[in-house]
């Protein structure tokens, strides 16, 4: 019988707290199921289903598509294509925009407060922090303002020169094998430790990632990742959801916009 080792937030903060300082040592954060509970591109079709933005061929044709990709007859680089298709036209600065007041309105009530507190912890000793993340540009970026995390790896819009949507993605897309060479690249070029790194997600697609580095570290992992890290014995965190109430979300805003001003 195969045992998971367990490992809890607290004694993750504890472990990183002991650890080695400096720049050469990185910290990989995934997004969606990591720092965040649930999808933050669900929020943006909610937001354009709110706002009779999207007709009902764009509906059905994303809830084909989910259920294609869930059911693996779907390439994710298909699934952000057929995705980044339905903006065609659409401009880069005003999905910015949006992207922005999401994150406020709804992305933030679901940042898993623990792993902010990870991610203070390897700031806290000089660590070199990325978002690593599928995710779009206009999804991850807001996240990674908020937190401080300046380095950030994600899939970008491909734009014309009116900086409007053409409807393709910047290649490579960011998943999987992808994401794991753009992270051994972001090492290479930035003198960061590969094997004394630490790498944070939950999806079955990012063992890739995890195998590279040394301090691989499953957030409430998906049935495939979670028999990697049975297999490899890495250790396994769970966490509870991380949504607040609409009080505490604003509480936590004003709180961090304060110690951002401070």
């Amino acid at each position: 019988m195969v045992t998971i080792t367990r490992l809890s937030p607290a004694d993750a903060i504890a472990e990183i707290g002991a650890s080695a300082p400096g720049p050469g040592i990185g910290a990989f954060f995934d997004l969606d199921g990591t720092l965040i509970d649930g999808f933050t591109a669900a929020v943006h079709v909610g937001d354009r289903i709110r706002r009779r933005q999207a007709g009902i061929g764009e509906l059905l044709g994303v809830f084909e598509a989910a259920l294609r990709y869930r059911f693996g007859r779907l390439e994710f680089e298909h699934l952000i294509v057929r995705a980044a298709g339905y903006l065609r036209g659409e401009s880069l600065a005003e999905l910015d925009a949006l992207g922005d007041r999401l994150f406020v309105e709804r992305v933030a009530t679901r940042l898993h407060s623990r792993m902010h507190e990870i991610v203070q912890a390897h700031q806290g000793r000089g660590h070199t922090i990325v978002l690593s993340s599928s995710a779009l540009s206009i999804q991850a970026l807001p996240v990674a303002r908020f937190l401080g995390i300046s380095n950030v790896q994600c899939n970008h819009f491909e734009l014309d020169d009116h900086g409007r949507l053409t409807g393709g993605i910047v290649k490579p897309i960011v998943w999987g094998a992808s994401k794991a060479a753009a992270v051994q690249q972001f090492c290479a070029d930035n003198g960061v430790a590969v094997q004394r790194s630490y790498f944070y997600a939950d999806g079955d697609e990012d063992a890739a990632s995890m195998s590279l580095v040394g301090c691989p570290r499953p957030v409430n992992p998906r049935s495939g990742l979670a028999a990697a890290a049975a297999a490899h014995g890495w250790p396994v965190m769970s966490l509870a959801s991380g949504r607040r109430g609409p009080v505490r979300r604003l509480r936590y805003l004003a709180k961090h916009v304060r110690r951002d001003r401070d």
